[in-house]
């Protein structure tokens, strides 16, 4: 998989964001313990002196969060980052069990030698100090022999998801022809995490960020022999800002409509000239290529003309340092520690780098992801658990069926496609039907940086050869080891790797009321997608298109304008509220995934009432089944990073934003007026 992932793929909406995923130091990784045996709840974590009423994310997580600390190597730490944890561990349990037999049993070029030697060289930092930055001099040559346009376009071409650039390119199913491959454009190019970071002068938060980056500018500029680094780092952030100037924001990234802007090649040299488009797309391997889609007009010819006008040597010096920040895992310790004090420390808040062996698990699920999802599966997805997840799955569809029939917002004619879409979607659990084959990957033992970049190298060529071809629907775009799931509405699929299959999301063992509340929540919300504000554009087959009537958009904008009010209204940091617009889908997808989580726990019962267990009844357990399941705590520079970029709302926000509107909780846990998650019916948000 590429290390630089296009923003354009924010349409294959996740569950959760990214998350900052390290070793808890000198203790056991496992997965979150549940304290209330048969149930599925960690009793031991509610905190009894806050009542569900006024808030269910807090009475159900409040002691667990009193009594936990952020470990020093995490920007946050909750169920997804110890399930992800967990993950690791379990995948460094299978390379390491692959180092111990590889003598006798991994031949030479296979894929235990290439997971093992991958792996062994990345944690070998004795020998990658040794080194230097002898291994990175190759590329800072190419670089400095960069003397014209042409060249710096070919450049930029040949490194496609290696280094951050300003042009990224994709391959990916057109959004209105969505049965063939289809090469878009996105603007990329910043160090900081978003254009707000540059754009946002009087925020003190951003100001700070921004002098960190400056800082860690300049030491880079020192590894690539700058006679001025300060100079030389003022001059990389200056054509930052520019970029910055030029990008569009996130919200206007998720529309799929704008972002949709198909092209012959030559009326996008027209439309953005002064860069050599052709030399740029024949360098990717994209030669033959007659259409693209640009996804940012305006900032791709912003960036072509930066790129032409701006001195060339200011380019090459950008390409220098951004070339060192991509591979500072790879070079010797002082660029390590250089880039966790900004990419970790200042960006995120973490005090600690993680620990060497967890990175190398990043690195190796990013190169070799699905050959060692082979393994993972074998040892640690029974076969009892797609098989009780396809039930699920199957209980939450007929679920949605009925919700389509009940709406009083739509008309009959949008119902009978919304239900023809409903009927085509695609169900992955646990893992691909076919694995992907990386037997022309070369790995060689000791050469860390140059595996990280024949792996980019060779990724990107199977990417580039997808392109104007039809699209291979078995393909996943997460390993089975990745903790997450998402909704791709271009393949109208569902998707839930094995690895989030298990507590506290997924517990064969655990009470009904709290699977639902979590598990089912979560299918319900992949569901969900395929008719949120970004979903409901693409219809059964994938195809972005209208096919509400005008009645039926007014009424669903009304609605979910309701939501976007409710949920800009909370401030999780101090001057920083929630961008309501950004994190609509998330939040619609929340709130009826929850919905229908909940008519399908109910319809499970039969009609017969739930046991009471603990003093608890069903419905109380599963609600707090769903609190429990978003369980986190960040420091502040990540919540302020994920404010900015993440189209996800905070996790205590995400448990009690859904909840409020939800008429099953208030009937739960008996909410009055005073209360306060109290919220009158007739303010409740009903969406699906």
């Amino acid at each position: 998989m590429k290390r630089l992932q296009l923003t354009a793929l924010a349409l294959m909406v996740h569950l959760a964001a990214s998350g900052m995923a390290a070793e808890p130091p000198a203790s056991p990784m496992s997965a979150p313990q549940l304290a209330a045996p048969g149930t599925g709840l960690d009793a031991a974590s509610f905190d009894s002196s806050v009542r569900a009423q006024d808030d269910l994310f807090r009475a159900t997580n409040g002691a667990w969060l009193k009594r936990t600390e952020i470990p020093a190597d995490k920007a946050s730490y909750g169920t997804f980052i110890q399930l992800r944890d967990l993950s690791d561990q379990r995948v460094r349990t299978i390379i390491e069990d692959l180092s111990r037999n590889q003598a006798s049993k991994a031949a030479a070029g296979g894929l235990e030698q290439k997971i093992g030697g991958f792996y062994a060289s990345f944690i070998d930092t004795a020998a990658i100090d040794k080194l230097g930055l002898k291994p990175i001099k190759p590329m800072l040559k190419e670089i400095d022999a960069i003397s014209n346009p042409h060249e710096l376009a070919v450049w930029l071409g040949a490194h496609q998801g290696m280094v951050n650039t300003p042009i990224a390119l994709d391959v990916t199913s057109d959004a209105k022809q969505p049965t063939v491959n289809r090469v878009i454009t996105w603007q990329g190019g910043l160090g900081l995490p978003d254009r707000d970071y540059y754009l946002q002068k009087d925020d003190a938060r951003m100001a700070k960020a921004r002098q960190a980056y400056l800082h860690y500018l300049t030491q880079l500029a020192g590894y690539a022999k700058e006679k001025q680094p300060a100079k030389a780092a003022a001059r990389v952030m200056a054509l930052e800002q520019l970029l910055a100037q030029v990008h569009w924001d996130k919200v206007e990234n998720r529309d799929p409509v704008k972002t949709y802007n198909l092209q012959s090649t030559a009326e996008l040299a027209a439309q953005a000239p002064g860069f050599d488009w052709a030399a740029f797309l024949q360098a990717a391997q994209l030669g033959g290529v007659s259409q693209l889609s640009v996804s940012q007009p305006s900032a791709n010819t912003g960036i072509a003309k930066l790129l032409s006008e701006q001195p060339l040597q200011d380019w090459k010096l950008y390409l220098k340092l951004h070339s060192i920040d991509a591979y500072a895992a790879e070079l010797p310790k002082a660029v390590r520690d250089a880039s966790f004090a900004f990419h970790g420390a200042a960006l995120t808040g973490a005090k600690e780098e993680k620990a060497r062996w967890q990175q190398g698990i990043d690195h190796v699920n990013g190169a070799l992801g699905e050959a060692v999802g082979q393994l993972y599966v074998a040892r640690y997805f029974p076969p009892a658990y797609k098989a009780r997840m396809q039930a699920l799955v199957a209980n939450l569809m007929g679920a949605y069926k009925e919700s389509i029939d009940s709406l009083t917002w739509m008309t009959p004619a949008t119902k009978q496609q919304a239900q023809d879409k409903l009927s085509k979607y695609m169900t992955k659990i646990g893992y691909p039907d076919n694995w992907r084959d990386f037997s022309k990957l070369e790995v060689q033992s000791g050469d860390v940086l140059g595996n990280q970049q024949r792996s980019e190298r060779f990724e990107w060529a199977r990417t580039a050869a997808k392109a104007s071809k039809p699209v291979d629907r078995t393909e996943w775009i997460m390993t089975p080891q990745t903790v997450n799931a998402y909704y791709n509405p271009s393949l109208n699929e569902i998707v839930f790797p094995a690895a989030i299959l298990q507590p506290p999301f997924f517990d064969m063992s655990a009470d009904d009321a709290v699977n639902y509340g979590a598990i089912g929540a979560v299918i319900g919300h992949e569901i969900s997608h395929g008719f949120d504000d970004q979903g409901s554009q693409f219809d059964g087959d994938g195809a972005l298109r209208v096919w509400w009537t005008d009645a039926d958009r007014e009424a669903f904008n009304k609605l979910t304008g309701a939501l976007v009010a409710q949920y800009a209204a909370y401030e999780p940091l101090p001057e920083h509220h929630i961008n309501g617009q950004l994190t609509l889908g998330e939040n619609i997808a929340d709130l009826s995934g929850l919905q229908i989580a909940y008519k399908a726990y109910k319809h499970s019962l039969g009609g017969k009432p739930a046991p009471v267990l603990n003093g608890l009844t069903g419905e109380q357990r599963f609600f707090m089944g769903w609190a429990q399941a978003w369980r986190e705590k960040s420091r502040e520079e990540r919540r302020l990073q994920l404010l900015t970029v993440d189209p996800h709302s905070p996790a205590e926000f995400r448990a009690n934003g859904a909840a409020v509107n939800h008429d099953g909780f208030h009937e739960a846990f008996g909410t009055h007026e005073g209360d306060k998650m109290y919220k009158a019916p007739e303010q409740r948000i009903r969406i699906w």
